[in-house]
This record gives structure tokens, sequence and C-alpha cells, in this order.
């Protein structure tokens, strides 16, 4: 199967199972063999991967996002700039970079840089959100997109608005805590936003 771009970025907004099991398939091995030749390991690699999936989908949140460049090197560049990034953040010198293959870099725009903390704080919401039970994770996400909650009473088959309301914030109170009990956030001393 062979997706467009356009579409690429849509089943990444979208999370669709598909489009994610292709772009690792299509993309995921240059960024690997580029980690791997720069003082990295596989398990790097998966990780920087990953994360430059999580920076595209925090910027589809843009309704204006678009991409300069191909799909393969707007993904190349955000996994090369992470990974130089942690290079960095490990004391590895980094004097020469070594490509496996030739990517122009220069017609694409990867605005922001990636901020560290965001990342880690992204993850951490993601890893706890997608532990939620599936009734919770769908009213957390029709809440979030600002859909009314006498509207959400309906779409999950609740009694009331009432209920809604309450089923919604024993929901973001498990999140919460869940987060917050995560050795991560602790010893990381996340910040909230």
């Amino acid at each position: 199967m062979h997706y467009i771009e356009e579409s690429l970025l849509e089943g990444i907004r979208l999370n669709d199972t598909d489009t994610l099991e292709y772009i690792y398939k299509k993309f995921y091995p240059s960024v690997k063999t580029f980690i791997v030749l720069n003082s990295g390991n596989d398990d790097d690699a998966k990780d920087i991967f990953q994360e430059s999936i999580i920076v595209i989908f925090r910027r589809l949140k843009d309704e204006s996002f678009t991409i300069t460049c191909s799909f393969k090197t707007y993904i190349f560049s955000i996994s090369k700039n992470l990974w130089l990034k942690e290079l960095e953040r490990r004391k590895i010198e980094r004097n020469k970079i070594h490509y496996n293959e030739e990517f122009d870099t220069s017609d694409c725009d990867i605005d922001e840089p990636v901020s560290t903390e965001k990342l880690d704080r992204y993850k951490l919401y993601q890893t706890h959100f997608l532990s939620l039970s599936k009734d919770c994770q769908k009213v957390l996400r029709l809440f979030l997109d600002k859909v009314p909650l006498k509207e959400i009473a309906s779409i999950m088959g609740y009694a009331s608005e009432k209920y809604a309301k309450k089923r919604k914030y024993q929901c973001k109170e498990m999140l919460i805590k869940r987060i917050t009990n995560d050795p991560y956030y602790k010893n990381q001393h996340i910040t909230k936003t």
C-alpha cells in the first residue's frame, strides 16, 4: 500500500494504526541506521522515532501546519535533531556525524526547536491516558473537543448531563492520579501546564 503525504499526516493526526505501521516500515530504517551510525543503538532509534511521531502529532494540532519537503525528509530531520540533542545531553562528542543517505534538509522547515520537557510531559500524559478505560478515553476526548456535556451524555448513552459531568470528573481525576503517582513524574518534577 502506498500513502500520499497528506494521508500520512492525517493518519498521524487520527492515530490510525495502518498509517503508523506503514510509516514505521517505510521510514524507520533510515532513522535507525543514522542513529546506530552515530553512537546509538536499536532502543535509542525506536525512542527517537516515536518522539518524532509525537512531535508531528503535536504540530498537527495547528490547522495551518504544513511541511515544506517530503514526509521522509521531514521525519528524518526531526529525528536527526532529536538525536543530536540527545548526544549533547549525554555529552557524547558529535564532531563528525555520519549519514546513511543523502537528505537535503535545506528546504525543510521544521519550525520551533523540540522541547524535551514538552515531549516528556506529552509521553507521560499519553501513556496514562491510553491506560484508562475506552469509556474514560472517549469522555475525555469529547470534553477536550469542547462537546457540550448534554451532547456527551447522549453520545455515551448516559442518563443525564449531570452523570456525564460526574463521569468526566472521575476520569479526569483518575488520569491526574495516575500521572502524579508515576515515578517518572515524581523524579523529574514535571511542571503542570
